[in-house]
């Protein structure tokens, strides 16, 4: 069942998702060579708390970790470890927040040092693809639509959409119908209507679409071990189409003065 959200209920998600906006921020800070995804993953866990959060993650269906990081051909779900970042990766970090009952979520993927032109070009478009996504979600469109408009720019690209995991409602719970799908047909799928609150999330392969579960039943790869990429942010729609509860802003400034990573940007 879909919730349509009153005007208090997205002030109280637009708090815990602006939260965690800060936190991406933070994080952008300390990434480097060498770091472990351990670490990050403790860092995050002691900023949610100090400011009066829960970590939306731990424990969500037993996953053990506040963040999921993930590391070059794997496109979620990666669990923090001593696994040590170095040059040339790109890791997506996906965190959400539990702020006073109300859930945020939202990824973004980082290049660390120096990444081949393929990689950037594929982070770039995941990227705007994002936003082609958020543009199309208005009141009056159909869930098929933002599938439609995201796969349809990406493979234009020659690049593939990953199909067994989506976007999907979110509010006093993680996931909240409706599932937003990143590929499906135009017109398709229930109504978009004001007051919606959605996380929009691309996750886009560089090589094929095919993927598949480590052992630990997490950890999603690509079959073919090319990089994939993720970016993600809630919205909620208002009559004049969707609004981002969150904001990127903090990890581009922080990427300002952290030598070590780089992220496109879109004007």
């Amino acid at each position: 069942m879909i919730i349509i959200k009153n005007n208090k209920d997205v002030a109280n998600i637009t708090k815990s998702n602006l939260l965690l906006g800060r936190l991406h921020g933070e994080l952008a800070k300390i990434i480097k060579p060498g770091i472990k995804t351990i670490e990050l993953d403790n860092f995050a866990y002691d900023f949610i708390v100090k400011n009066g959060g829960k970590p939306a993650f731990l424990n969500y269906m037993g996953y053990p970790n506040t963040l999921c990081v993930s590391v070059n051909d794997v496109v979620v779900h990666g669990i923090p470890s001593d696994l040590e970042i170095k040059e040339g990766d790109i890791v997506s970090i996906d965190s959400g927040i539990n702020l006073n009952g109300y859930i945020s979520d939202s990824a973004f993927t980082y290049a660390v040092g120096k990444v081949e032109d393929e990689t950037w070009d594929l982070l770039k478009t995941t990227l705007q693809s994002l936003y082609k996504g958020i543009e199309i979600a208005k009141p009056g469109n159909k869930i098929g639509d933002i599938g439609f408009t995201i796969q349809h720019f990406v493979e234009a690209k020659g690049y593939s959409v990953v199909r067994e995991l989506t976007g999907h409602g979110v509010g006093k719970k993680l996931h909240e119908d409706p599932m937003i799908p990143n590929y499906g047909r135009q017109g398709s799928g229930k109504k978009i209507k004001q007051g919606m609150t959605i996380a929009i999330e691309p996750m886009i392969n560089l090589g094929a679409k095919d993927i598949f579960f480590d052992d630990d039943n997490w950890t999603v790869r690509t079959a073919d071990g090319k990089v994939s990429a993720h970016y993600e942010l809630s919205v909620v729609i208002t009559e004049n189409g969707a609004k981002p509860m969150s904001t990127f802003e903090f990890i581009y400034k922080a990427i300002e003065n952290n030598q070590y990573i780089s992220a496109p940007q879109i004007n």
